[in-house]
């Protein structure tokens, strides 16, 4: 962390205002089950750091509230109190705080533990996004955009890449919701996308297109499963593209002044 205004907590702070829009219109569809869902997640989570808090001196962060937001709306539906609870505890610890907490971490935490519920419990259904709840994360995306703390090359290889497919009849109606939502809460994370401005552009383009190919493809799948395993996986090549990007600027940096 550094010093001064902009730190660790400030960008985690400006995540939860940017994605307010989607928070306030999924409660509004899933009215008082979904405030009840998402205090217990916020409630499950704040427990795991505060336990990290004491056996580790790690201070929380209110990035939480962005992964209890990404769990609520996304985390299958009909599972029990110890299998939340499991799925919440492999994706919070393994890819967040045993790294020393938002900020360090590889993966997002919300990703790795809607991955492993997905995963586990192959039988819990999918939840449906609304459409609302999509259309709210186009304002939440652009504001954490023009804020500096989303992404805009992942936001634009993304659109790119679902532009094409669309173009070439690929269907994407609706998923759309569940696009623009995984988008928001899932892939424009500041910690776990690319870092350089090419592998920004090529990881935005690599979620867009497995996210296509896997609607072509990937029979009796629902939208949101297909979110979450294009998340996964554009997150899991994130450090390679970065490799990529980093490989051609020395390459033309060579050819460049020999």
């Amino acid at each position: 962390m550094i010093r001064g205004i902009w730190d660790r907590e400030t960008v985690a702070l400006i995540l939860v205002a940017a994605l307010a829009p989607v928070a306030v219109l999924w409660l509004a569809e899933a009215r008082g089950a979904g405030a009840v869902r998402l205090v217990s997640f916020v409630l499950t989570i704040g427990i795991l750091h505060l336990l990290f808090m004491l056996a580790r001196a790690q201070p929380p962060s209110a990035a939480a509230l962005v992964t209890a937001l990404a769990l609520a709306v996304f985390t299958p539906e009909g599972l029990g109190p110890v299998q939340l609870l499991l799925g919440i505890a492999f994706g919070v610890v393994m890819a967040d705080l045993a790294f020393g907490g938002w900020g360090r971490n590889i993966l997002n935490p919300a990703t790795v533990a809607l991955a492993f519920l997905g995963f586990g419990f192959p039988a819990a259904p999918w939840p449906d996004v609304a459409v609302q709840v999509g259309w709210a994360a186009l304002p939440a995306l652009a504001f954490g955009v023009l804020a500096g703390v989303m992404p805009g090359g992942v936001v634009a290889g993304a659109a790119l890449a679902l532009g094409a497919a669309s173009a070439l009849g690929l269907p994407l109606g609706p998923a759309v919701p569940a696009l623009l939502a995984g988008l928001a809460l899932l892939v424009c994370d500041p910690v776990a996308s690319a870092s350089t401005p090419l592998g920004r552009w090529l990881n935005g383009a690599l979620f867009g297109g497995l996210a296509a190919a896997f609607l072509a493809g990937w029979d009796g799948a629902h939208p949101v499963q297909i979110v979450v395993s294009a998340a996964l996986l554009a997150a899991l090549a994130a450090p390679l593209l970065d490799e990529i990007a980093i490989a051609l600027w020395l390459y033309r940096r060579r050819r460049r002044l020999g």
